[in-house]
């Protein structure tokens, strides 16, 4: 799990295309106390890894030219204990499963809440080798194929025709999963699973 700090003072590097996204984060976080340094590609951040201290980076996914989890494996050779967390599209779950496979803090969806984003990057930051419930412990064998299905991007209907189920008993499956996790909706899903570090579920089936 992760433990929120202070950004006061902590150096938090963002990478984006869209200028417009660079100031709304820059502003907020400066406005905490964050030391902010922005980069429209992947390349100059890089380079600026070399010279630059930095306690956390911030960066989309899908960029021209290097896209967010090309940046997140080079840092993951050149700085491994740099937290790093993705800005993804909206309602795109497979691609939050790849970014947290190759080793990212978290993710966020745009458009970006900034409350939100404030408390994502806290909590990256100050993550903590704690480790809580596994979800391997709760869940039926059932379920925990399903929740892999799940996580791979599939429909209920999708589900449903791959394990020669109903809907229905897929649907009910899915919402056993979602209590026992403590989870109200599919993204939530993913960082509930993300948190414990259960590789076996964020495996493609």
């Amino acid at each position: 799990m992760s433990r929120p700090v202070d950004l006061r003072g902590r150096t938090v590097f963002v990478v984006d295309d869209d200028a417009t996204v660079l100031e709304a984060v820059q502003i907020t976080l400066e406005r905490i106390g964050a030391d902010l340094h922005c980069f429209s590609d992947g390349a100059s951040c890089l380079k600026a890894l070399h010279s630059t201290s930095c306690d956390l980076l911030i960066t989309d996914v899908k960029m021209p030219g290097m896209s967010g989890l090309k940046l997140l494996r080079e840092i993951e050779c050149l700085v491994p204990s740099l937290p790093v967390v993705l800005m993804t599209g909206y309602g795109d779950i497979p691609l939050a499963v790849e970014a947290l496979k190759s080793g990212a803090a978290d993710f966020i969806e745009k458009p970006l809440e900034m409350n939100s984003l404030v408390s994502v990057a806290k909590s990256a930051i100050g993550r903590s080798g704690r480790r809580p419930h596994r979800p391997a412990q709760v869940l039926s064998a059932v379920e925990f194929e399903v929740l892999r299905l799940l996580l791979a991007g599939k429909s209920t209907k999708e589900i449903a025709k791959l394990r020669h189920r109903s809907v229905r008993t897929i649907e009910d499956e899915r919402a056993r999963i979602m209590v026992k996790l403590d989870a109200r909706n599919p993204v939530e899903l993913l960082k509930r699973v993300a948190a414990v570090r259960l590789p076996d579920v964020l495996k493609e089936p």
